[in-house]
């Protein structure tokens, strides 16, 4: 793939379209359950840390417990957080999923396994056939325990191992899926994510090689300027330059399949975004009159396809640069 180099200008992301960003029928309910977080990961966009308390409250389980029985339509029950098993809410919003025959993703971190009283979950995912998407931004040690701290590495593979151990990534009802992230920029040389299909080659390789682990998938997921990932941008004098490399990168044939178009991103107080980024950017979605909405409202008016055009920002170029990027890897063949 060519790699355009970047205008001096930013265009405003709806300027690129030909028609404005429609949303489909709602299939996918990502729920972000909170900001708690053993880790305090340098790229992370959510900003969680050990240090934050922002979780879902009683009652806003319960709503969301509630859409979960009352929408068919939803197919997938994505939760996310932080660490989503740390935060309030996890496991009844795990079993509300499975009891309504919805497939459950868990975007885990690994290491919250060895954390006292998460020692359950590996056997708790395998018993609900959970699907788990896991953070690994690279198979190599050091560039792991830059980005995340040190050690992380080393229980991020004990946790491969014990879900190996469990049927995960070799029983085709336990999928485990891992995410690279490219390291931060130390300059404004930048560069798109690898070719997916590729770099799980050699990570297939590499980690049955050295450490006998299999897996199922790996998504590719750029760095999105947004959270922590913005702050070191800005604080290295690379946040423009990286957003005019996007831009210079912005694939017309991505747009069909962004994530946003059949997703309501939720966040722990029961707000509705189209993306987990736009509620990181406090970006709330709207209805056709400019309403925002809450899960209350969804659950008032019994329709989740209230929502009909997307919001869009300049961050929304890094899903669209190259072959594009999603919570499920590249969004185009490569």
């Amino acid at each position: 793939m060519t790699i355009k180099q970047p205008n001096s200008t930013i265009t405003p992301f709806n300027k690129k379209l030909t028609a404005p960003l429609s949303k489909e029928s709602i299939r996918v309910l990502q729920i972000n359950v909170g900001k708690r977080c053993n880790l305090a990961c340098k790229h992370c966009h959510v900003e969680a840390g050990p240090k934050r308390t922002e979780e879902l409250s009683p009652e806003n389980c319960e709503e969301l417990i509630t859409l979960i029985y009352k929408f068919s339509q939803i197919k997938i029950v994505d939760l996310t957080g932080g660490a989503p098993e740390m935060n309030y809410g996890f496991k009844p919003l795990v079993e509300a999923a499975i009891n309504t025959g919805k497939q459950v993703i868990v975007r885990s971190n690994l290491t919250i396994y060895f954390e006292d009283g998460f020692a359950n979950f590996p056997d708790y995912f395998a018993r609900h056939k959970i699907r788990i998407v896991a953070s690994l931004p690279c198979y190599l040690a050091d560039n792991v325990d830059k980005i995340r701290g040190n050690g992380v590495f080393d229980k991020s593979i004990k946790a491969l191992q014990w879900l190996n151990q469990l049927g995960y990534g070799k029983n085709p009802e336990l999928i485990l899926d891992l995410v690279y992230n490219p390291q931060l920029p130390i300059n404004d040389k930048f560069t798109l994510t690898p070719q997916q299909a590729r770099l799980e080659e050699d990570y297939k390789l590499f980690l049955q090689e050295n450490f006998a682990i299999v897996f199922n998938n790996l998504f590719t997921i750029a760095n999105i300027p947004i959270g922590r990932t913005k702050f070191y941008l800005e604080r290295n004098k690379l946040y423009t330059p990286y957003l005019q490399f996007l831009e210079s990168n912005f694939n017309p044939d991505t747009v069909e399949s962004l994530m946003c178009r059949d997703q309501l991103s939720i966040d722990y107080l029961g707000n509705i975004y189209d993306c987990d980024f736009n509620q990181m950017m406090a970006l709330p979605a709207k209805t056709a009159s400019r309403k925002t909405m809450t899960v209350r409202d969804l659950i008032t008016n019994g329709n989740l396809d209230l929502i009909k055009i997307v919001e869009t920002a300049a961050y929304c170029y890094g899903c669209t640069a190259g072959s594009g990027s999603s919570c499920g890897g590249t969004l185009i063949p490569e």
